[in-house]
């Protein structure tokens, strides 16, 4: 008899235990799972930091076909001289800002 009782709180109580062990648990799971989104891995970050550089070079891209067409426009045109002069600007401005 006395083992049938014990073995009913043994059944009974291990449910419990593993409840207990999920709820003691619990917030260290929290921490941690907060910890990992908040901080940037370093991929992540080599990630970013090629899309900025691809950015870059796309722009600088694009304004350098621009200058040239307007190059060869300026032998011409005295519109198209002071609009090169303006995206030489843009291209300084571009080379000097930080990724």
């Amino acid at each position: 008899m006395r083992v049938l009782v014990v073995l009913a709180i043994a059944l009974a109580t291990g449910g419990c235990i593993r409840t207990i062990a999920d709820v003691v648990t619990a917030p260290v799971k929290i921490v941690s799972k907060t910890a990992d989104v908040l901080t940037t891995s370093q991929s992540e970050a080599d990630e970013k930091r090629g899309r900025d550089v691809r950015g870059r070079e796309e722009r600088l891209g694009k304004l350098e076909r621009r200058r040239s067409k307007l190059a060869q426009q300026c032998r011409d045109d005295e519109a198209a001289c002071s609009e090169l002069e303006a995206v030489d600007s843009q291209i300084r401005a571009e080379m000097d800002r930080p990724l």
